[in-house]
């Protein structure tokens, strides 16, 4: 992610394999396991493509199911994403695309057992899967939860709602999946009796059950290594959380934070984790929010108990959808106006601030000396994240014409959602459709 801690980010992405998968695992460490990488939004494989346009360098496209928001992911050389179809979302599917093809291994579509109006104020199939060698779980917004093997063979189900009752969230439910080698860790922060679950990989099976943050929230769980254990982190309006993925029992909070319901925590290391947070429209809680924007530290022990503070808070920088990142001893930030900040990672210190070409709703991805920052109107700014942050490509994926007649959210048109990089191709999820670049 950057040079000056690269090798802790390999031994990161590393811990997190291992802990994904333990001794003898098969998946690849170039594959894209879940939300965001795991919180290790970074490739190793300097082959990623840089340049592109509707008219060249697109290996495949392919029309998905339905309609979705949630982040493609892909592991053994297929490429899982999941959407939703119906005016009531009554359809839900998941589906397998060959990496190197873009043909369909595969199609599961199931009954959304709690239908609800499809609106562009309302999320549509928003929480990311999470894979690994024996396949993919999924979690749609009507509290469905399904486990399939690569081959797309049902392994369980379960329904949410039948076992907790009714999920009534504003906007709808965005936190994605988290996993550890045997659990899934699912967040329904609703807006009575929110709650936490860790769910067997095996069986479905409830592990532990806690009660949520009661907090307003679309940003997802996040495992983040402190010392030789890892604290599942939750980040809601004003509120930071750790809970303990063995038992769900709570190890620390931080509060006094504002604008922190999109943006996911992202580990960096030494119990250290970024946190984004954004501004309302209009720009309501500016200050606060860029003040929320920084980076947090866990300390203690299990004997002694844990707390968590900021290392430093941002003077300006704020964050939109996509979550800040770490990159070459940099913290890197992208506000509601498409606005890049770039801070001293150690200190906080503001370096570099430029404008890109759009905001952004997917998390940027960074490969080298270089980080993308995908605009949510398809546009894709590759930049040498060194010194001079010199512009390499500036990259389209569909025409104007194209995007005026899209069906995204309430602003209007089509919007890219999300991005997943696995053995030289970059995957990009438009609500309706995927792309994928590269591949050589």
């Amino acid at each position: 992610m950057f040079r000056s801690v690269l090798g802790v980010v390999v031994l990161l992405s590393g811990l997190l394999l291992s802990t994904v998968f333990g001794p003898g695992g098969t998946a690849e460490a170039g594959d894209w396991l879940g939300f965001q990488n795991g919180g290790n939004p970074v490739s190793s494989d300097e082959r990623l493509p840089t340049r592109w346009s509707p008219e060249s360098g697109i290996v495949w496209q392919q029309a998905t199911a339905g309609y979705g928001q949630s982040s493609p992911v892909v592991a053994g050389g297929r490429v899982f994403v999941t959407s939703v179809s119906g005016a009531r979302k009554e359809t839900l599917h998941i589906e397998a695309f060959d990496l190197k093809s873009g043909e369909r291994k595969w199609y599961h579509t199931t009954k959304n057992s709690s239908p609800a109006e499809s609106s562009n104020y309302i999320s549509k199939a928003a929480p990311t899967p999470v894979c690994d060698d024996s396949g993919v779980v999924a979690l749609f917004e009507g509290g469905n939860v399904l486990a399939l093997t690569s081959g797309g063979k049902l392994r369980w189900e379960r329904d949410l709602v039948a076992d907790y009752g009714a999920i009534e969230a504003r906007h709808g439910l965005g936190a994605s999946l988290e996993q550890n080698d045997r659990l899934v860790f699912v967040w329904i922060e609703r807006q009575e009796q929110p709650y936490v679950l860790a769910l067997s990989k095996d069986t479905g099976e409830t592990i532990w059950k806690v009660e949520g943050q009661g907090v307003t929230s679309w940003s997802s769980p996040r495992l983040v290594p402190v010392g030789e254990e890892w604290h599942l982190v939750l980040s809601g309006i004003g509120k930071l959380a750790g809970l303990d993925p063995k038992t769900g029992r709570q190890l620390w909070s931080l509060d006094g934070i504002a604008g922190n319901s999109t943006p996911t925590p992202m580990p960096i290391g030494g119990g250290r984790f970024l946190i984004g947070a954004t501004v309302g429209r209009g720009g309501s809680t500016g200050g606060n929010a860029a003040a929320s924007n920084g980076v947090i530290q866990i300390s203690g022990s299990r004997g002694e108990g844990f707390s968590a503070e900021y290392v430093w808070h941002s003077d300006n920088a704020t964050s939109s959808f996509g979550s800040p990142v770490a990159h070459q001893g940099r913290a890197w930030f992208v506000n509601r106006s498409g606005v890049l900040y770039v801070l001293d990672l150690k200190t906080g210190d503001e370096q570099v601030v430029k404008r890109t070409a759009s905001s952004i709703w997917a998390t940027p991805i960074a490969v080298g000396p270089l980080i993308y920052l995908f605009g949510k109107d398809g546009t894709t700014t590759v930049l040498d994240s060194r010194e001079k942050l010199d512009v390499v490509a500036e990259n389209t994926l569909w025409a104007d014409s194209v995007a005026a007649a899209g069906g995204g959210p309430a602003f209007g048109g089509h919007v890219l959602y999300a991005v997943a990089a696995a053995d030289s191709t970059l995957v990009l999820r438009r609500g309706d459709r995927l792309y994928a670049v590269g591949g050589h």
